[in-house]
């Protein structure tokens, strides 16, 4: 069958995530969605509780288990698509409850089962973060379901098995990797609170011991050769600091930025101040050449030869709202779980790509 669907994650693409909190004790998670298209089915959407799940196979290419089915306990939105026929699929999200979440890709490392072990729920990974949100309330309960319930399958969708790794938070400040690798599941608990992409988490955290000389301080004067030197610009605590796109990189710099950077006062401030955050890990559209872009498909948009970071989006666990910008529209807009809930069915927003001022001349005095 020719395939003219793509779910994002398919090819080479980058993405970023991190937890974080405000002052006030607001938790929230942020993420960047690097890739060089925008899907064009992939849309802000929100599924309500009781909305029935398939966790293996698509209404699009007929091919869905009638055995993989589960209800959703809570609601859920984040950014996805509903192209599939069968099932909602979120890329990032969080539920009624606080759970929050993201896929990153994984290449290179993703290894999943050729079949689902037995008597566990089938699950093909690019319905995990979905899945975990509609039933889960906590990490805690993720992890369990993660290793209890359901048994991961690399079972091609849409003609690919997309390589993805994940990250989670909730309301306590907790935080969860989840990484499928050749020697099994692996889940990481309690983490640093950032992600980004390839190598597995235990080198990027083994890989900070290589920045222990950062600190947001600046070094004073020195001696050289008997001559004394007085700094004559700021920035020199965190010499050495990664500057390019690379996973290792970027992870290196959200976790200096994660530890020092300061916190917003409530959660408007740490949401415009997480935002700022995730800009300072996105890939500017040129400075990322693809050898391999990808091929085009007929739900494609923007289709580039650069990866670049197409949204950013921001979650608060405790208020529900799910804040996002995009590459070219760096206005945040955002949506009230609570409120959406109240339509009692699957709902989509779109995207809003296009450039976005406010004139604001005639405030002038």
């Amino acid at each position: 069958m020719e395939q003219k669907h793509r779910l994002p994650g398919a090819c080479s693409a980058g993405c970023s995530a991190i937890a974080w909190e405000t002052a006030d004790g607001r938790h929230l998670f942020g993420r960047n969605f690097d890739y060089n298209r925008v899907a064009a089915d992939s849309k802000v959407t929100c599924f309500p509780p009781g909305t029935e799940l398939c966790t293996r196979g698509t209404g699009l290419d007929d091919s869905r288990d009638p055995a993989a089915r589960r209800r959703a306990d809570y609601g859920a939105v984040g950014m996805g698509t509903t192209v599939l026929g069968a099932t909602p699929v979120l890329y990032e999200g969080l539920n009624e409850r606080g759970l929050m979440g993201a896929q990153l890709y994984y290449r290179g490392y993703a290894r999943y089962p050729d079949r689902p072990a037995g008597g566990r729920l089938p699950l093909q990974p690019p319905f995990l973060v979905t899945l975990c949100l509609a039933c889960c309330a906590t990490v805690e309960e993720a992890a369990r379901l993660l290793t209890e319930e359901v048994s991961l399958v690399g079972e091609p969708l849409l003609g690919a098995v997309p390589p993805l790794h994940w990250m989670f938070s909730d309301r306590t400040g907790d935080s969860l990797v989840v990484e499928p690798d050749v020697d099994g599941l692996h889940l990481y608990r309690n983490t640093v609170g950032v992600m980004t992409n390839s190598p597995p988490y235990p080198w990027h955290r083994a890989n900070l011991l290589n920045y222990a000389h950062l600190r947001p301080l600046d070094y004073g004067a020195r001696d050289w050769g008997g001559e004394r030197l007085e700094p004559c610009f700021s920035g020199t605590g965190a010499a050495g600091l990664p500057g390019g796109w690379s996973s290792p990189a970027r992870f290196v710099r959200l976790a200096f930025l994660r530890q020092c950077a300061g916190k917003g006062r409530d959660e408007a401030e740490g949401v415009a101040l997480l935002f700022r955050l995730l800009h300072s890990a996105a890939f500017p559209l040129g400075a990322v050449e693809l050898t391999d872009p990808g091929e085009d498909t007929d739900y494609d948009r923007d289709v580039s030869p650069f990866d670049y970071t197409v949204y950013s989006s921001v979650q608060c666990a405790e208020s529900s709202r799910f804040y996002w910008l995009t590459y070219r529209s760096t206005c945040p807009r955002f949506v009230e779980l609570p409120r959406l809930l109240k339509r009692s069915r699957v709902l989509q927003l779109p995207l809003e790509t296009a450039p976005e001022f406010r004139d604001v001349t005639e405030y002038a005095e």
